[in-house]
């Protein structure tokens, strides 16, 4: 045998974190819930039709140095979570057929449970063990942990009275106050969670908030990508639980992942939205993630915000669904 010698080096000292594929831009064409779906294709080529002209601004304004085109793919997210949809062999084809009669394609159809678990890793777990509550500043930290409560906010929550007060003094009622709040404070309170039928059963903004997380790339588990795309075979299965998270709808699209998302939604998710952006602003994102996706960023002369919430950007379109 020769004299070489085993080189034992702790797993921990180099982590190992793959990267993903990544777009300049992730544009989400919608969300599709039961109500949507059970008016009829009549409302589903109405909210195309509305989409539509935003798709298309947002693609026209994109540029990138140097002449280059930039990578923009499309989404699509149908909530089977909190209600029963019809079978996918019957919702697929006319969800692309109404995105088709308005000039549009959809790359990417994801199932809303897939922000809860995909497969077999519970990702909305990973993602509440990076949440980092803001305690206001000069508080004790004495609310009770968001993993507890099932609630995040983004400040001081006006005190409640604890009973007789001292010396029959009440206590005068104080405001709720937004950490950081530009003059005036506007305060948010969300819910992340709450228990159903003995289970936790995850809020919108929170699967939201997670949905995402999963277009900017910027989910792993044990230094993996958390969902992958698969490639739809036309053939649609006749539960969505039998779908992969991530059905890949055209051929050779931009990637899922994107280093920026733009969303075109009803004026009705500008509430669920606000929620979301208060729960990322206290992600933590993952530092070899994070700084790998800024590395790549710069690689191609993209200047990337710090700030994952500065990365999403919306158009609110009419009052309807969307």
């Amino acid at each position: 045998m020769s004299g070489a010698v085993a080189e034992y080096v702790e797993e921990t000292l180099s982590p190992r974190v793959a990267a993903v594929p990544l777009g300049h831009l992730s544009v989400e064409l919608g969300h599709l819930y039961m109500e949507d779906f059970a008016a009829g294709p009549d409302r589903l080529d109405e909210m195309f039709q509305q989409i539509a002209p935003w798709a298309r601004a947002v693609r026209e304004s994109r540029s990138l140095p140097r002449g280059k085109t930039p990578r923009i793919s499309t989404c699509f997210l149908v909530d089977d979570y909190f209600g029963q949809l019809s079978s996918p062999r019957e919702v697929v084809p006319q969800l692309v057929a109404a995105a088709e009669a308005a000039g549009l394609q959809i790359d990417y159809l994801v199932r809303e449970s897939a922000c809860a678990a995909a497969g077999e890793i519970d990702l909305a777990r990973l993602v509440e063990a990076r949440l980092v509550a803001d305690p206001p500043p000069g508080t004790t930290g004495r609310r009770p942990p968001l993993s507890v409560s099932g609630w995040l906010c983004n400040g001081e929550r006006s005190p409640m009275p604890t009973g007789i007060a001292f010396r029959g003094a009440a206590e005068p009622w104080r405001p709720p106050s937004e950490n950081g709040a530009n003059r005036h404070s506007i305060f948010v309170d969300v819910q992340l969670w709450d228990d159903h039928g003995g289970e936790r059963r995850w809020s919108c903004p929170y699967l939201a908030a997670v949905w995402h997380l999963l277009r900017l790339g910027l989910l792993r588990y044990n230094g993996k990508p958390v969902v992958e795309p698969v490639v739809g075979s036309g053939a649609y299965a006749d539960t969505w639980a039998e779908l992969p998270p991530v059905t890949q709808l055209t051929e050779r699209p931009a990637p899922f992942a994107a280093y920026r998302t733009f969303s075109v939604l009803a004026g009705r998710f500008l509430p669920v939205e606000l929620a979301v952006r208060t729960i990322l602003g206290q992600y933590a994102v993952e530092p070899t993630v994070a700084e790998q996706v800024l590395r790549r960023a710069n690689g191609e002369g993209i200047e990337l915000p710090d700030s994952i919430v500065e990365r999403i950007e919306y158009v609110f379109a009419g009052a309807g669904s969307a």
